[in-house]
């Protein structure tokens, strides 16, 4: 799972989430709304429209950064919720 929330809010007892998804289990996904990311060398598709709150207990470990990803995870979330 990809954590989209800014540190500025770490006193929340949620972390807002999307999901990061096996590309090799996924159908063919929506351009804008689904990027592609690789995470410890597997491909994995943002699952954008599955953004969910989910307690900060149930966080795992952190296991990568996709900070330099920032513009395509932005733009999938506006596209999610503007539809452009």
């Amino acid at each position: 799972m990809l954590d989209i929330q800014s540190d500025l809010f770490d006193t929340l007892a949620t972390r807002v989430v999307v999901p990061l998804v096996d590309e090799r289990i996924v159908g063919k996904p929506i351009f804008h709304l689904n990027p592609r990311f690789h995470i410890a060398d597997t491909p994995v598709i943002m699952s954008t429209a599955e953004i969910a709150g989910i307690p900060t207990g149930a966080v795992g470990k952190k296991i990568g950064s996709l900070k330099d990803q920032r513009n395509e995870i932005i733009a999938a979330l506006d596209f999610l919720i503007n539809g452009f």
